[in-house]
Protein backbone atom coordinates (compact mmCIF):
# COMPACT_ATOMS: atom_id res chain seq x y z
CA UNK A 1 0.00 0.00 0.00
CA UNK A 2 1.31 3.47 -0.90
CA UNK A 3 1.77 5.94 1.99
CA UNK A 4 -0.96 8.52 2.45
CA UNK A 5 -0.14 11.85 0.81
CA UNK A 6 -0.40 14.74 3.28
CA UNK A 7 0.39 18.08 1.65
CA UNK A 8 1.35 21.12 3.73
CA UNK A 9 0.23 24.63 2.83
CA UNK A 10 -0.73 27.96 4.37
CA UNK A 11 -3.71 30.34 4.27
CA UNK A 12 -2.82 33.54 2.42
CA UNK A 13 -4.69 35.72 4.94
CA UNK A 14 -2.62 34.35 7.82
CA UNK A 15 0.38 36.30 6.49
CA UNK A 16 -1.62 39.51 5.91
CA UNK A 17 -0.10 40.33 2.49
CA UNK A 18 -0.86 43.64 0.82
CA UNK A 19 -0.61 42.27 -2.74
CA UNK A 20 0.48 39.05 -4.52
CA UNK A 21 4.18 39.99 -4.74
CA UNK A 22 4.14 40.70 -1.01
CA UNK A 23 2.64 37.27 -0.41
CA UNK A 24 5.49 35.71 -2.41
CA UNK A 25 8.04 37.63 -0.31
CA UNK A 26 6.41 36.40 2.91
CA UNK A 27 6.28 32.78 1.71
CA UNK A 28 9.92 32.58 0.59
CA UNK A 29 11.52 32.14 4.05
CA UNK A 30 8.79 29.70 5.13
CA UNK A 31 9.40 27.34 2.24
CA UNK A 32 5.77 26.47 1.46
CA UNK A 33 4.49 26.41 -2.12
CA UNK A 34 0.82 25.44 -1.48
CA UNK A 35 -1.61 28.21 -0.61
CA UNK A 36 -5.26 28.56 0.24
CA UNK A 37 -6.07 31.90 -1.34
CA UNK A 38 -8.63 34.43 -0.08
CA UNK A 39 -10.78 34.98 -3.17
CA UNK A 40 -12.92 37.98 -2.22
CA UNK A 41 -9.96 40.36 -2.84
CA UNK A 42 -9.49 38.69 -6.24
CA UNK A 43 -12.96 39.84 -7.32
CA UNK A 44 -13.09 43.16 -5.46
CA UNK A 45 -9.55 44.58 -5.31
CA UNK A 46 -7.50 45.57 -8.36
CA UNK A 47 -4.09 44.52 -6.93
CA UNK A 48 -5.38 40.94 -6.49
CA UNK A 49 -7.26 40.43 -9.78
CA UNK A 50 -4.37 38.60 -11.43
CA UNK A 51 -3.15 36.95 -8.23
CA UNK A 52 -3.68 33.35 -9.34
CA UNK A 53 -1.66 33.77 -12.53
CA UNK A 54 1.06 35.68 -10.67
CA UNK A 55 1.39 33.04 -7.96
CA UNK A 56 1.31 30.11 -10.37
CA UNK A 57 3.94 31.73 -12.58
CA UNK A 58 6.25 31.73 -9.56
CA UNK A 59 5.70 28.04 -8.86
CA UNK A 60 2.93 28.18 -6.25
CA UNK A 61 0.01 25.75 -6.15
CA UNK A 62 -3.42 27.13 -5.28
CA UNK A 63 -4.71 24.32 -3.08
CA UNK A 64 -8.11 25.97 -2.60
CA UNK A 65 -9.88 29.29 -2.23
CA UNK A 66 -11.78 30.95 0.58
CA UNK A 67 -15.05 32.89 0.48
CA UNK A 68 -15.79 35.35 3.30
CA UNK A 69 -19.52 35.97 3.51
CA UNK A 70 -20.89 39.51 3.77
CA UNK A 71 -21.17 41.26 7.12
CA UNK A 72 -19.34 38.75 9.34
CA UNK A 73 -18.62 40.19 12.81
CA UNK A 74 -16.35 38.04 14.98
CA UNK A 75 -16.34 40.38 18.00
CA UNK A 76 -18.08 37.77 20.15
CA UNK A 77 -19.64 34.36 19.66
CA UNK A 78 -23.04 36.05 19.86
CA UNK A 79 -22.22 38.56 17.10
CA UNK A 80 -20.88 35.94 14.70
CA UNK A 81 -23.90 33.73 15.42
CA UNK A 82 -26.09 36.63 14.27
CA UNK A 83 -23.98 37.78 11.31
CA UNK A 84 -22.09 34.75 9.97
CA UNK A 85 -22.56 32.72 6.82
CA UNK A 86 -25.84 32.42 4.94
CA UNK A 87 -28.11 32.61 7.98
CA UNK A 88 -28.81 36.39 8.25
CA UNK A 89 -31.68 37.47 6.01
CA UNK A 90 -30.34 41.03 5.77
CA UNK A 91 -27.05 40.02 4.12
CA UNK A 92 -28.17 36.93 2.21
CA UNK A 93 -28.75 38.71 -1.16
CA UNK A 94 -25.28 40.32 -1.01
CA UNK A 95 -23.69 37.05 0.12
CA UNK A 96 -25.32 35.15 -2.75
CA UNK A 97 -24.12 37.77 -5.25
CA UNK A 98 -20.58 37.62 -3.85
CA UNK A 99 -20.64 33.81 -3.91
CA UNK A 100 -21.63 33.92 -7.58
CA UNK A 101 -18.70 36.24 -8.37
CA UNK A 102 -16.24 34.09 -6.41
CA UNK A 103 -17.58 30.92 -8.04
CA UNK A 104 -17.11 32.39 -11.50
CA UNK A 105 -13.54 33.43 -10.64
CA UNK A 106 -12.70 30.04 -9.13
CA UNK A 107 -14.11 28.31 -12.19
CA UNK A 108 -12.11 30.46 -14.60
CA UNK A 109 -8.93 29.84 -12.61
CA UNK A 110 -9.55 26.08 -12.19
CA UNK A 111 -9.54 26.26 -8.40
CA UNK A 112 -11.26 23.03 -7.46
CA UNK A 113 -12.31 23.77 -3.86
CA UNK A 114 -13.60 26.86 -2.03
CA UNK A 115 -14.26 26.89 1.72
CA UNK A 116 -16.46 29.17 3.83
CA UNK A 117 -18.37 29.38 7.10
CA UNK A 118 -21.93 28.26 6.51
CA UNK A 119 -23.14 30.10 9.61
CA UNK A 120 -24.49 28.67 12.85
CA UNK A 121 -26.60 25.66 11.88
CA UNK A 122 -29.48 25.06 14.32
CA UNK A 123 -29.19 21.76 16.19
CA UNK A 124 -32.85 20.93 15.69
CA UNK A 125 -34.61 20.58 12.36
CA UNK A 126 -37.13 23.32 11.68
CA UNK A 127 -37.82 26.41 9.55
CA UNK A 128 -34.51 28.16 10.34
CA UNK A 129 -32.40 25.14 9.46
CA UNK A 130 -34.50 24.41 6.37
CA UNK A 131 -33.89 28.00 5.22
CA UNK A 132 -30.13 27.56 5.67
CA UNK A 133 -30.11 24.18 3.95
CA UNK A 134 -31.88 25.69 0.92
CA UNK A 135 -29.42 28.60 0.77
CA UNK A 136 -26.40 26.33 1.13
CA UNK A 137 -27.69 24.12 -1.68
CA UNK A 138 -28.08 27.26 -3.80
CA UNK A 139 -24.48 28.31 -3.11
CA UNK A 140 -23.25 24.79 -3.82
CA UNK A 141 -25.13 24.83 -7.15
CA UNK A 142 -23.36 28.07 -8.13
CA UNK A 143 -19.97 26.46 -7.59
CA UNK A 144 -20.85 23.06 -9.00
CA UNK A 145 -22.00 24.71 -12.23
CA UNK A 146 -18.40 25.86 -12.83
CA UNK A 147 -16.74 22.65 -11.66
CA UNK A 148 -15.86 23.75 -8.12
CA UNK A 149 -16.62 21.98 -4.83
CA UNK A 150 -17.33 23.77 -1.55
CA UNK A 151 -16.44 22.87 2.03
CA UNK A 152 -17.97 24.26 5.21
CA UNK A 153 -15.72 25.17 8.15
CA UNK A 154 -16.16 23.19 11.34
CA UNK A 155 -16.67 24.63 14.79
CA UNK A 156 -19.79 26.74 14.91
CA UNK A 157 -21.92 23.71 15.72
CA UNK A 158 -21.18 20.21 16.98
CA UNK A 159 -19.90 17.56 14.60
CA UNK A 160 -23.18 15.66 14.98
CA UNK A 161 -25.25 18.72 14.03
CA UNK A 162 -23.03 19.45 11.03
CA UNK A 163 -23.25 15.82 9.89
CA UNK A 164 -27.05 15.90 10.16
CA UNK A 165 -27.16 19.10 8.09
CA UNK A 166 -24.82 17.65 5.48
CA UNK A 167 -27.09 14.63 5.10
CA UNK A 168 -30.04 16.99 4.73
CA UNK A 169 -28.22 19.13 2.12
CA UNK A 170 -27.26 15.93 0.28
CA UNK A 171 -25.23 17.68 -2.42
CA UNK A 172 -22.33 16.06 -4.32
CA UNK A 173 -20.29 19.29 -4.35
CA UNK A 174 -20.44 19.82 -0.56
CA UNK A 175 -17.84 18.74 1.99
CA UNK A 176 -16.05 19.91 5.14
CA UNK A 177 -12.97 21.99 5.80
CA UNK A 178 -11.97 20.54 9.17
CA UNK A 179 -10.51 23.06 11.63
CA UNK A 180 -9.76 21.44 15.02
CA UNK A 181 -9.11 24.77 16.73
CA UNK A 182 -12.51 26.16 15.76
CA UNK A 183 -14.21 23.35 17.65
CA UNK A 184 -12.27 24.34 20.76
CA UNK A 185 -12.75 28.10 20.23
CA UNK A 186 -16.52 27.65 19.99
CA UNK A 187 -16.70 24.95 22.68
CA UNK A 188 -18.15 22.39 20.26
CA UNK A 189 -16.50 19.14 21.29
CA UNK A 190 -13.40 17.02 20.81
CA UNK A 191 -11.76 17.45 17.37
CA UNK A 192 -10.31 13.93 17.35
CA UNK A 193 -13.70 12.28 17.85
CA UNK A 194 -15.22 14.69 15.32
CA UNK A 195 -12.90 13.42 12.56
CA UNK A 196 -14.68 10.06 12.75
CA UNK A 197 -18.12 11.70 12.64
CA UNK A 198 -17.28 13.97 9.71
CA UNK A 199 -14.75 11.75 7.95
CA UNK A 200 -16.83 11.02 4.81
CA UNK A 201 -17.10 14.76 4.07
CA UNK A 202 -13.59 16.01 4.98
CA UNK A 203 -11.99 17.63 1.92
CA UNK A 204 -9.29 19.79 3.57
CA UNK A 205 -7.86 20.42 7.04
CA UNK A 206 -6.76 23.62 8.75
CA UNK A 207 -3.78 23.31 11.07
CA UNK A 208 -4.61 25.67 13.93
CA UNK A 209 -4.58 25.34 17.73
CA UNK A 210 -6.54 26.85 20.60
CA UNK A 211 -7.29 26.78 24.32
CA UNK A 212 -10.89 26.48 25.52
CA UNK A 213 -12.70 29.41 27.13
CA UNK A 214 -12.96 29.37 30.92
CA UNK A 215 -16.71 30.07 30.63
CA UNK A 216 -19.26 28.59 28.26
CA UNK A 217 -20.37 31.13 25.68
CA UNK A 218 -17.05 32.99 25.58
CA UNK A 219 -14.37 32.72 22.93
CA UNK A 220 -11.50 30.35 23.46
CA UNK A 221 -7.99 31.59 22.69
CA UNK A 222 -6.12 30.80 19.49
CA UNK A 223 -2.49 29.88 20.24
CA UNK A 224 0.63 28.70 18.41
CA UNK A 225 0.25 25.18 16.99
CA UNK A 226 1.40 22.61 19.53
CA UNK A 227 0.68 24.76 22.61
CA UNK A 228 -3.11 24.39 22.78
CA UNK A 229 -5.68 21.73 23.47
CA UNK A 230 -5.56 19.89 20.13
CA UNK A 231 -4.09 16.40 20.70
CA UNK A 232 -2.01 16.54 17.56
CA UNK A 233 -0.58 12.99 17.36
CA UNK A 234 -4.07 11.58 17.92
CA UNK A 235 -5.56 14.07 15.46
CA UNK A 236 -3.04 13.21 12.73
CA UNK A 237 -3.67 9.53 13.45
CA UNK A 238 -7.41 10.05 12.94
CA UNK A 239 -6.71 11.79 9.61
CA UNK A 240 -4.51 8.88 8.54
CA UNK A 241 -7.45 6.54 9.16
CA UNK A 242 -9.30 8.36 6.36
CA UNK A 243 -6.75 6.83 3.96
CA UNK A 244 -6.94 9.50 1.28
CA UNK A 245 -4.77 12.46 0.21
CA UNK A 246 -5.37 15.63 2.22
CA UNK A 247 -4.11 19.20 2.18
CA UNK A 248 -3.09 20.33 5.68
CA UNK A 249 -3.30 24.12 5.48
CA UNK A 250 -1.71 26.10 8.31
CA UNK A 251 -3.92 28.95 9.52
CA UNK A 252 -2.87 31.63 12.02
CA UNK A 253 -5.39 34.38 12.76
CA UNK A 254 -3.96 35.84 15.98
CA UNK A 255 -0.61 36.94 17.34
CA UNK A 256 1.97 39.48 16.24
CA UNK A 257 4.53 37.04 14.81
CA UNK A 258 2.46 35.14 12.28
CA UNK A 259 5.25 34.22 9.85
CA UNK A 260 7.28 32.78 12.70
CA UNK A 261 4.26 30.93 14.05
CA UNK A 262 3.60 29.44 10.61
CA UNK A 263 7.21 28.22 10.45
CA UNK A 264 6.86 26.62 13.90
CA UNK A 265 3.60 24.98 12.85
CA UNK A 266 5.29 23.55 9.74
CA UNK A 267 8.20 22.15 11.77
CA UNK A 268 5.83 20.50 14.23
CA UNK A 269 3.63 19.18 11.44
CA UNK A 270 6.67 17.55 9.88
CA UNK A 271 7.53 15.88 13.17
CA UNK A 272 3.99 14.50 13.56
CA UNK A 273 3.53 13.39 9.94
CA UNK A 274 7.04 12.22 9.16
CA UNK A 275 7.96 11.30 5.61
CA UNK A 276 4.31 11.27 4.51
CA UNK A 277 4.17 15.09 4.52
CA UNK A 278 4.90 16.78 1.22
Amino acid sequence: MEPQRLRAGVCSWSLRPEHPEHLLELLAPIGLTRVQLALVPCVESAPWRDAVATLRARGLTIASGMLATVGEDYSTIDTIAKTGGVRPDATWPATRSLAASVAAHAGRESIGLVTFHAGFLPHDAGPERSKMVARLREVADLFQAVGVAVAFETGQESAATLADALREIDHPAVGVNFDPANMILYGMGDPVAAVTTLGPWIRQVHIKDALPAPRAGDWGQEVQVGTGAVRWPDFIGALRDLSRPLDLIIEREAGAARSGDVRVALERLRSWCGADLE
